[in-house]
């Protein structure tokens, strides 16, 4: 019987490493929902039906990453309007029992005059955000009984016209702006 030089086994094995690792690709459609937003309206699903809309997740009383990740937000929806990108921002609050729309409303007004196109949401209980977050954007959103401050993951969500969760971003990560750029433009055709 011939035997197979090792570079062949090693190359079959990789070949078969990559092919079963692959990742399938899931649709994430987020399910509907109706919060408030900083102006005290209702807003959600509803009211983003055919748009492109880019989610995160901040609380007002944040001591670390959320005026940053606002900031960033601040940052894109500046640049979006220049561009001309039709894009909808929602900040969902980690913090429900603070974060009341008029706190939301003082705290948006801190980064940006124009509120057209940006949605900062509450009106919902700590254990529903907690859930939503986990099960809409597989993210974890926790407020630990001992701490005024809450665990929540730092991502951008980059949702569809059709409401289908298509990507998430480091916004830590300087060239993530160009991927974020390309994949609206996608989804915008």
């Amino acid at each position: 019987m011939k035997k197979f030089p090792n570079y062949v086994l090693l190359l079959i094995c990789l070949l078969l490493l990559i092919a079963c690792s692959e990742k399938s690709q899931s649709v994430e459609k987020i399910d509907s929902f109706s919060f408030t937003d900083q102006s005290g309206h209702p807003f959600g699903t509803d009211d983003l039906k055919d748009k492109v809309w880019i989610a995160n997740f901040i609380f007002t009383k944040c001591d670390t990453i959320c005026p940053t990740m606002t900031a960033e937000i601040a940052s894109l929806q500046k640049r979006f309007i220049e561009k001309g990108i039709p894009v909808e921002f929602i900040s969902f609050s980690v913090d429900p029992t603070v974060d009341s729309p008029a706190v939301l409303k003082t705290y948006i007004q801190r980064f940006t005059d124009d509120e057209t196109n940006w949605h900062l949401l509450t009106g919902y209980k700590q254990q529903e955000i907690e859930k939503f977050a986990r099960e809409q954007f597989q993210t974890i959103v926790q407020k630990p009984n001992s701490s005024t401050q809450v665990l929540h993951g730092t991502n951008f969500y980059l949702v569809n016209k059709q409401g289908v969760l298509v990507n998430e971003y480091n916004f830590v990560d300087s060239s993530y702006v160009d991927t974020l750029i390309k994949d609206i433009e996608n989804e915008l055709k």
